[in-house]
């Protein structure tokens, strides 16, 4: 697949932070720049979903590789498994993220998360009222807004980049632990 909307030429300060920050410019932010209030929207709303703290960041990390690898992105799936290094993750478990119902490397709330994740973006959501009402017995009320809301964040830019063509861009490639494939599941677009 290649990119449907060519990148953009960014402000030379935004692609210096970005190199800063990722030793690279991240494609999503080129190729949404042909409008650059929606890029400034996306990258601010990115800035406030970062300072959230109410939910524990391995759980939005975990979930955000779910939300990836179920609709497909590529982009999404490399650059969270980079972060997931970034935030002293296990790289092994992390990468297993693809194929958690397979792995024994999660534990019972992990695995909630990434059943929330996914049944939040299955079309229609699959929520159950039980597995809802078992993440916030768990994890409280602040923290399931944030978790859900972030989700939420993540299915729109999962969508977005997968729509624009925008592949992985090798940030995974610095983890030392390939990434697993995720297990074909009917009815659920496979990562390849």
């Amino acid at each position: 697949m290649v990119l449907r909307v060519p990148k953009a030429e960014l402000p030379t300060e935004l692609r210096e932070n970005m190199v800063g920050q990722l030793g690279q410019v991240a494609e999503p932010v080129e190729v949404v720049w042909h409008n650059p209030a929606v890029a400034m929207s996306n990258l601010e709303f990115s800035a406030k979903l970062a300072a959230w703290d109410a939910a524990d960041e391995s759980l939005k990390s975990y979930a955000h590789m779910a939300v990836a690898a179920q609709v497909g992105c590529a982009w999404c799936l490399d650059v969270g498994y980079f972060q997931a290094l970034n935030q002293n993750l296990d790289p092994a478990k992390a990468s297993q993220v693809p194929r958690w119902r397979e792995s024994a490397d999660f534990t019972v709330l992990e695995r909630e998360v990434l059943e929330y994740a996914e049944a939040m973006t299955n079309t229609p959501p699959t929520v159950t009222d039980e597995l809802h009402a078992s993440l916030l017995d768990r994890l409280g009320a602040a923290a399931m807004v944030e978790l859900t809301a972030y989700i939420a964040f993540v299915n729109m830019a999962t969508r977005n980049n997968t729509a624009h063509g925008i592949r992985s861009q090798g940030f995974s490639d610095a983890c030392g632990i390939p990434l697993a494939t995720r297990a074909e599941t009917p009815g659920v677009a496979s990562t390849a």
